[in-house]
């Protein structure tokens, strides 16, 4: 059984690798048709290639190309209203000869709409007739007995994925724009959520001025609630001083408490801007071992304008 599992998937990871070589003119003039499309990306197949036809289809519409799946068999009974001028359609089909993909062809003709075929064999009906031909022949099927689709739908699905991708790259297709399209869920929330949705602003963000004895400061650690306290002059953010450098002082000397806090807090704080995803100041919290970060208008901006701490981030969901 173990030995049988992995022929299967070293035949099927074969098939795709095999398709590098065929990412080639073809390809790209399959991507420049669909970038110039001014309708809707219309993808059908049936059968097995159908259920491909659905991933593709829902791939491309979550990454930016307007996208739906048609159903040839219920395109030759009145569905074929969903195509109009405008569209591209991408018709998948192994053999390149299934009927209910070929009595369609003609309508797509008439129609006047960029055919892209993809199939195992460029001699057949749907590739000739096709603006483009994507080949996504395989040398062999996982199954013993050569029938079930199984590495051709596999290598489909890997041809169909690289049409999406190289399609969201070029229309510069970024991560604000997948969250518009995923507002659902976990993914949702570390998506839409940002920075300015969760910060603490105004009498809510920890400041005190750099003259602030330490003891005193700390009266503002605990009454904020977040561990730390800004160090601001006019408004400008000079450092900060947290939990953690508390007890790095007390350990060297108690009499540290009437130090002001300027000359013991940590310079250069890290920072987010209020535009950001929430999911990026969870980013930088990371990578820098902290739990709060101080946020900004822009880049250029030295006046915080709120705090964000790790805990809005867990509340949020977004961790």
């Amino acid at each position: 059984m173990i030995e049988t599992a992995r022929q299967v998937l070293q035949i099927e990871a074969d098939a795709v690798l095999a398709l590098q070589p065929r990412i080639d003119d073809s390809f790209e003039r399959a991507v420049r048709i669909i970038l110039d499309c001014t309708g809707r990306v219309v993808v059908t197949g049936m059968g097995k290639s159908g259920l491909i036809s659905q991933k593709i289809a829902a791939t491309m519409s979550s990454t930016g190309t307007p996208t739906l799946f048609m159903h040839p068999a219920e395109g030759i009974h009145g569905d074929l209203g969903m195509m109009t001028r405008g569209d591209v359609v991408i018709a998948i089909s192994n053999s390149g000869e299934t009927e209910e993909l070929c009595r369609i062809l003609p309508v797509i003709k008439r129609l006047g709409l960029p055919l892209i075929a993809m199939s195992g064999n460029p001699a057949s009906t749907l590739a000739m007739a096709g603006d483009v031909h994507l080949d996504i022949s395989v040398a062999t099927e996982a199954c013993p007995l050569g029938l079930a689709p199984t590495a051709s739908t596999t290598a489909t699905l890997a041809m169909g994925d690289a049409l999406a991708v190289v399609l969201l790259d070029e229309r510069g297709f970024n991560a604000e724009d997948f969250a518009l399209f995923h507002p659902g869920g976990a993914l949702g929330k570390k998506l839409l959520t940002r920075v300015e949705d969760l910060m603490h602003v105004g009498p809510e963000m920890p400041l005190v001025s750099p003259e602030t004895l330490l003891r005193d400061a700390l009266f503002e650690i605990t009454s904020k609630q977040l561990g730390m306290t800004g160090v601001a002059d006019d408004g400008r953010l000079l450092g900060v001083f947290t939990d953690g450098d508390l007890r790095r002082v007390m350990e060297q000397n108690l009499e540290t408490l009437q130090l002001p806090i300027g000359e013991v807090m940590s310079r250069s704080p890290k920072r987010i801007l209020r535009r950001n995803l929430a999911a990026k100041a969870l980013q930088v919290m990371e990578s820098h071992s902290i739990t709060s970060l101080f946020v900004f208008e822009d880049e250029d901006s030295d006046m915080p304008v709120g705090v964000i701490h790790l805990h809005d981030l867990l509340r949020a969901g977004v961790v």
